[in-house]
């Protein structure tokens, strides 16, 4: 027998019963009479009028209608959805990182300071590189942070340079980030082995050439082997490489970019490092820097003054902040406890288990649902629903949203774009054999009910509160009312 709130859909304001209350205010109208009239409402808002019994069992069953790290496998591919410990959270719950205020002098904020500056240290030696800012809020706006720090680079150079050459196996905010940033986004194709195809990329490569923008490993889950040479030849073209690394958790501990030529990289803490993904924010980049761009990157820095710690705000140069203050520095709180909480070799076992449970998936899979590349991948494999599901008119998107009946929140898919029919899956090191092989388990009933009865698939999801949407009506006209 199921509860009748459990199947209760309707919004709170339609729970309303008027006189309900959570709170009681003593003496309202001695509290109204001390506000300025010009403050006071004119009409009552349109507020739910619940008790606060109500309203906690209202969200709490509302929360468990979502999927979530904490309650579900995500194999969201290139998102890297690792667990957070609660470690993480402890520590930037302490009182002085939480309750520092932002605008306190230097002198009244040391330890956040020598943490950010350690931190700082410990990511340019992870990557290889000379310096680093923490200031951006995320992936995307690394990559806008570290083309303007190219940018401003080439224009003390008294360079005019145009182009920024995208391979079609990048991240899709990189050439979104080109062309805001103005410049011409050139896109170069990959070979048949999925990887940079350099007689391509050597075709493209002129004076014009500002940055190469590499995402290594690329959207396929391919390491881009030929990394040296390409890096190689960008400088033989005056041109800079930039590593889009939010597929860093797949190289960590094991080869720092900045030594295999790379002069830029972005990375992402909710990636990498652990901290929490999604929901808005707030968030928090990074981008490191060979030490010939280093005097361009965003001010304030930290640096090392006598026995303390002080804003560095360097030269001229600089291409000024990017966000307030140092940026999201309780969310670097808790990438700082995860870099204590590991060792450099530990952090090579941590990408290594990332890619052995990719391998593991698509090995498991690949009979079933063909791999886009016969090679071993990294920390993703992209595979597709195969000839026999397309032959009784099924998509990725009947299996994904399958999959949810099933418990699974679904991965990525149609991504990356050059594959067709993609299906795109990032297990992490964080997820067990026994959550994979539930997973794996899940991905072959998929395929086996979708060849006996392809229309439950078309039909999918079929027990979730919200059911199969017209996917173009609701993005355009999104219906929040269910």
């Amino acid at each position: 027998m199921i509860c009748l709130s459990e199947l209760d859909n309707r919004l709170s304001i339609e729970k309303s019963d008027p006189g309900r209350r959570g709170v009681m205010v003593k003496n309202p109208l001695k509290a109204k009479a001390s506000l300025p009239q010009a403050l006071l409402r004119k009409a009552a808002p349109r507020l739910p009028e619940l008790s606060e019994f109500d309203v906690v069992r209202h969200f709490t069953r509302l929360s468990r209608l979502n999927f979530s790290l904490d309650t579900h496998f995500y194999p969201l591919g290139s998102c890297t959805m690792k667990y957070n410990p609660r470690f993480n959270e402890e520590a930037a719950a302490l009182e002085g990182f939480a309750g520092l205020h932002p605008l306190a002098h230097d002198s009244s904020a040391q330890g956040t300071l020598e943490l950010l500056h350690d931190l700082s240290a410990r990511l340019c030696e992870l990557c290889g590189m000379d310096a680093i800012t923490l200031q951006p809020a995320a992936g995307a706006h690394s990559e806008f942070t570290g083309l303007l720090t190219a940018k401003a680079y080439f224009e003390a150079k008294r360079e005019t340079r145009t182009e920024i050459i995208v391979p079609d196996s990048a991240h899709g905010t990189n050439p979104a980030t080109a062309s805001m940033m103005g410049f011409a986004t050139v896109g170069i194709n990959s070979g048949p082995d999925g990887k940079v195809n350099l007689y391509d990329l050597k075709k493209h490569l002129n004076s014009r050439t500002a940055v190469l923008m590499l995402t290594v490993p690329n959207t396929l889950g391919i390491f881009e082997t030929n990394i040296e040479e390409i890096c190689r030849l960008a400088h033989a073209a005056g041109a800079l490489v930039y590593m889009d690394g939010a597929n860093f958790n797949a190289m960590i501990g094991m080869i720092k970019p900045g030594e295999l030529g790379v002069d830029i990289m972005h990375l992402n803490t909710h990636k990498t490092f652990s901290t929490p993904h999604g929901g808005g924010g707030p968030g928090a980049g990074a981008i490191a820097v060979k030490k010939a761009l280093a005097p361009f990157l965003p001010v304030p820095l930290v640096k090392k003054e006598g026995a303390g710690y002080a804003s560095d705000f360097g030269d001229k140069r600089s291409i000024g902040k990017v966000k307030a203050f140092f940026g999201n520095t309780g969310v670097l709180v808790r990438a700082y406890a995860y870099l204590l909480a590991h060792s450099a070799a530990e952090f090579g076992e941590i990408a290594r288990c990332a890619i052995i449970n990719a391998n593991y998936v698509r090995t498991l899979l690949k009979d079933i649902y063909p791999s886009y590349s016969a090679e071993y991948c990294m920390h993703e494999c992209v595979l597709t629903p195969g000839a026999d599901l397309a032959a009784k008119g099924l998509k990725t998107l009947d299996v994904a949203k399958r999959l949810l009946d099933l418990g699974f929140h679904a991965p990525t898919i149609y991504f990356p774009l050059i594959v067709h029919e993609a299906i795109m899956i990032e297990p992490t090191e964080t997820e067990s054999r026994e959550t994979l092989d539930e997973f794996v388990a899940a991905m072959r009933a998929v395929h086996a009910e979708g060849l006996a009865d392809p229309q439950k698939l078309k039909d999918a999801p079929h027990n979730m509160p919200v059911k199969r949407l017209d996917e173009v009506q609701a993005a355009r006209q999104p219906n929040l009312h269910w």
